[in-house]
């Protein structure tokens, strides 16, 4: 490792291990749960109501901001959801132990990914403050359009459905394996539970989505592109679905819970 790379990596370390940053991060995470239990609410009454609300994070920030202290809420979970994305940037450039085997690797992997959800929801709840339409289907349904005009652009968003696809079984087994348990320190077996079943329920929407985008890339049909809101509301249009639904957005409440227990048990 040459000079400039462990003088780059000290002061990240330094930077991670930031008191103030920790203290945002945890603020974070609750930020984070209140964002999935209003979109465990939308997806109830997606289920049970028709609700024409945007059924994702997205339509979330939107209902936050609907009510007279919702933007600044939004503010505030903006800053907690940026200081998470900060944090998991440090983590993916130097990793929680320094290791270097495949685990530590893909962990570090992960933190990117993480870093880059964290920044961009973050970004969406201060447009929604600005009072933009910040939508997450409306903009993956706008983005695989464009590309399905494009040559190849089918196989792209076919493609890009296979990874969600893959991501959703991933999510899922890494919630019902208790893989998060090593982020956690001192967390009772109820916050692992409710762990586990959010990690599950978040999986299945998620490849429900990914079918939906290579379902999108056969039928040319850029509506069904639109992530986890098109997926929830294929889900209630089928009377069996509506139960399926249902359980999602239990999973879904599940895992706001256990974000808030985060704020305490996470490893920061």
């Amino acid at each position: 490792m040459s000079s400039t790379t462990s003088h780059v990596k000290y002061h990240a370390s330094r930077a991670a291990d930031s008191k103030p940053l920790e203290l945002l991060a945890r603020a974070g995470f609750i930020g984070y749960g209140v964002i999935h239990l209003l979109f465990a609410w939308i997806a109830l009454q997606v289920a049970f109501g028709g609700s024409g609300k945007e059924s994702d994070q997205s339509g979330a920030l939107q209902e936050m901001a609907a009510h007279s202290y919702g933007e600044v809420l939004l503010v505030a979970i903006a800053v907690g959801l940026f200081a998470m994305a900060l944090w998991q940037a440090f983590e993916a450039a130097i990793g929680e132990s320094g290791d270097q085997d495949r685990t530590a690797i893909a962990e570090r992997v992960v933190s990117g990914v993480r870093a880059v959800l964290y920044g961009y929801l973050g970004f969406m709840a201060i447009k929604v403050v600005q009072g933009a339409k910040a939508s997450m289907g409306d903009n993956s349904e706008s983005k695989s359009a464009g590309l399905m005009d494009a040559t190849g652009g089918r196989w792209l968003v076919g493609l890009a459905g296979l990874v969600v696809l893959g991501v959703g079984i991933g999510m899922a087994v890494y919630g019902l394996r208790k893989k998060f348990t090593r982020h956690l320190t001192g967390a009772p077996q109820t916050v692992i539970r409710l762990g586990q079943a959010g990690y599950s329920a978040k999986g299945l929407a998620y490849a429900i989505s990914g079918v939906l985008f290579v379902s999108a890339a056969v039928t040319y049909d850029p509506d069904k592109a639109r992530g986890l809101d098109a997926a929830l509301k294929t889900l209630a249009g089928h009377p069996w679905g509506v139960w399926v639904l249902a359980l999602i957005a239990i999973g879904i409440a599940a895992f706001g819970v256990y974000c808030l227990a985060q704020s305490r048990y996470r490893k920061i």
